[in-house]
């Protein structure tokens, strides 16, 4: 299996690298000058990029690393991507530095959002975050509820590599949802302590995500009741999950 590390960029974002020796893939390159420098300090030979969806933060680097070194370069393929050399759909199986990884379409937040799954690791780009998920653009609640059942049905211990450090900010949200969820106080403090220190709060685990994340528990009384509060259309996942969304988006 490949090592992984990240490159931060922007304000918030995590650029994914994976390195096998001197062999590396990125995911999510939306600036190319922190990959190049971080490259050319360890002696890196670029060999492909994954792309999760098509917003600006995560492929406007792709042009640039792609002029410098021959990478293939993995995409969605209903979304426009600069530079996309292997078009995908989700069920696939691809090569990355000797693991087998399989594709996962998770549309949502985008109507093409792929999430790259390889022994125990998702790089689920803004499907889902530490305590959250991606607002929905372009698609509905029932895509996005059928994509995050879809992320839980993997093993518990899958680790969840986001493309953004929006864990603390989600959690407020979370206790809001659930003020006695005794999981999710104890992850506060954890994540607080991480983050007074400049430590990345990501990624997390399934399981984790599972006893915190208010979207992955939209099956939950205490969720469905506070969804119900904030004017759900009935207790079933996707009413609840829309009603969740639309409380997010404005909290």
């Amino acid at each position: 299996m490949f090592e992984i590390s990240f490159i931060p960029a922007f304000k918030d974002n995590y650029i994914w690298l994976l390195t096998r020796g001197k062999r590396a893939f990125v995911v999510d390159p939306g600036d190319a000058a922190p990959v190049q420098a971080r490259l050319a300090s360890e002696g890196l030979c670029l060999e492909g990029i994954l792309i999760t969806h098509h917003h600006a933060d995560h492929q406007g680097g792709v042009a640039e690393l792609a002029a410098g070194w021959p990478v293939r370069v993995y995409a969605p393929g209903n979304e426009s991507i600069t530079g996309c050399t292997d078009p995908l759909s989700g069920g696939e199986c691809i090569d990355v530095l000797g693991a087998s990884m399989r594709v996962m379409a998770v549309p949502g937040h985008t109507r093409g959002h792929l999430a790259y799954y390889a022994e125990g690791a998702l790089f689920c780009g803004d499907t889902v975050f530490g305590a959250g998920c991606g607002r929905l653009f372009e698609g509905t609640p029932e895509q996005m509820t059928a994509s995050l059942d879809r992320i839980a049905a993997l093993p518990d211990t899958t680790r969840l590599y986001c493309a953004h450090e929006y864990t603390e900010m989600n959690l407020r949200f979370a206790v809001a949802v659930e003020p006695a969820n005794a999981a999710l106080q104890e992850r506060v403090a954890r994540v607080a302590a991480l983050r007074a220190v400049g430590k990345a709060s990501v990624p997390s685990t399934l399981a984790e995500e599972k006893a915190t994340n208010p979207f992955l528990r939209c099956g939950e009384p205490a969720v469905i009741d506070a969804a119900l509060r904030q004017g759900a259309a009935g207790r079933d996942k996707v009413a609840v999950f829309a009603a969740m969304r639309g409380w997010r988006n404005t909290f």
